[in-house]
């Protein structure tokens, strides 16, 4: 099985091919530019790669949360892939691919969401397998929500925005904190695979984002009250 596989949520701009179990991938931090980037990364993936999109089986992307644009890039060039190559796709929470890009068996996944706040969630692997332990959400750092036992590890951006009431909120029950960790193509290839090998594949239509906040900004007045 071929699987292709792109995430544009952060700053970072990544694409990855999964083959049989095997990835290779492209990973650059580009700020904003993923629009102008994407397809030709994708591009030369797939020239390195000796094959064309339609020698894929199907695609998997970064569904959010995460930079409203980002995540509609990447909502949108999936459409366009899959549509034009009659592909299946696969939608991958951004933090189950941080937690699975993390390498730990037990992660606190937490995105800089802005505005004082973080996207949120929480994993557990075994057998191979990520158990959602609390759900995807949007949440003030100091009131994340709780978990059982200990070994955590800390990983994403809102360990680095947030340290200081994120290790508050988990006091003992972190053995690591990664606050520079961010969802990859690779991990999302990963976990795409595990999706289709399942039947779960679905039509490029349905290629949507996941998003956890409707409001993006702070009015004038918000921000002068801190």
């Amino acid at each position: 099985m071929r699987v292709l596989a792109l995430d544009t949520s952060t700053e970072y701009c990544s694409v990855a091919l999964w083959q049989d179990g095997v990835v290779i991938e492209r990973c650059e931090l580009v700020g904003q530019k993923h629009s102008e980037l994407l397809i030709a990364m994708l591009d030369t993936l797939l020239k390195d790669a000796g094959i064309n999109i339609k020698q894929v089986d199907g695609i998997a992307f970064g569904k959010g949360p995460g930079s409203f644009t980002g995540v509609r890039i990447a909502c949108g060039a999936t459409q366009g892939l899959a549509l034009g190559a009659n592909l299946p796709v696969v939608g991958v929470c951004t933090l189950e691919a941080l937690a699975e890009a993390s390498g730990k068996p037990r992660v606190i996944t937490a995105l800089d969401a802005r505005m004082g706040e973080i996207y949120h969630a929480a994993y557990q692997k075994h057998n191979e397998v990520w158990t959602t332990v609390s759900e995807p959400c949007l949440c003030k750092p100091e009131a994340a929500p709780s978990v059982s036992g200990v070994d955590w590890f800390g990983a994403g951006s809102g360990f680095a925005a947030h340290g200081a009431a994120l290790q508050a909120r988990y006091v003992g029950q972190l053995q690591g904190v990664d606050g520079a960790g961010v969802p990859k193509a690779a991990a999302i290839a990963a976990l795409g695979a595990a999706q289709f090998a399942l039947g779960r594949g679905v039509d490029a239509a349905e290629a949507l984002p996941l998003y956890l906040r409707d409001k993006v900004a702070l009015k004038t007045s918000e921000r002068a009250k801190g």
